[in-house]
């Protein structure tokens, strides 16, 4: 069956899966970018440089240190140092908020991804049952039929099953990938966080 044939084949049900498989694919790759960038570079190595600059006293090179930097933990580092002089309570608070922020920009639209991941096969499956409902519909109506007009019936209705699953399978194995990557970053920052509160809290010593 060419492309066209497969579409006609699928109905309704299978245009609703196309659209969920451009949507899942333009959010995977625009999330792809994004932790790529926030997770660009190593905390402990910015953290070395960070404490070298804070040894000598360099706090404006430190502050644009953070700013420069894309990494998740970079601005969460920031929102701490941008306080120094405050109280060690202040501190924390602040880059808490600042954890939480980051958090929530992590998390933006991947729910979509699950969502379209646990979802799609079962409306492949609401596709072929309604495709095979159309089949033997068709052979009621008509009067005429046999074991062949059947199978064709229900291998075209298969197509809706196997459309879910392509659009499933990817999408479930991303929303994973971008969990247990969202994980990783969260744990970055709130190690540094706690590093900085070390740091600031020596610092006022």
């Amino acid at each position: 069956m060419t492309f066209a044939e497969l579409i006609r084949a699928g109905g309704y049900t299978l245009y609703v899966l196309v659209f969920c498989s451009i949507i899942s694919f333009a959010i995977i790759l625009e999330r792809f970018l994004y932790f790529s960038r926030r997770s660009s570079s190593s905390r402990m190595e910015f953290m070395r440089r960070l404490r070298s600059l804070l040894d000598k006293g360099q706090m404006q090179q430190a502050l644009e240190e953070c700013r420069q930097s894309k990494a998740a933990f970079a601005a969460v580092a920031y929102s701490g140092l941008n306080l120094l002089g405050r109280t060690e309570k202040d501190i924390a608070h602040a880059m808490e908020r600042e954890t939480l922020l980051e958090t929530s920009r992590l998390e933006k639209f991947t729910n979509i991804v699950g969502t379209i991941g646990s979802t799609a096969v079962y409306i492949g499956l609401f596709g072929t049952i309604l495709g095979i409902m159309r089949a033997f519909r068709d052979i009621a109506a008509s009067g005429a039929g046999g074991i062949t007009v059947v199978i064709n019936g229900i291998s075209e209705a298969l197509v809706c099953t196997a459309a879910g699953l392509l659009v499933a399978v990817p999408a479930v194995i991303a929303y994973n990938y971008f969990v247990k990557k969202i994980d990783t970053i969260v744990l970055d920052m709130e190690l540094c966080a706690s590093e900085i509160l070390d740091l600031t809290t020596a610092r006022q010593k």
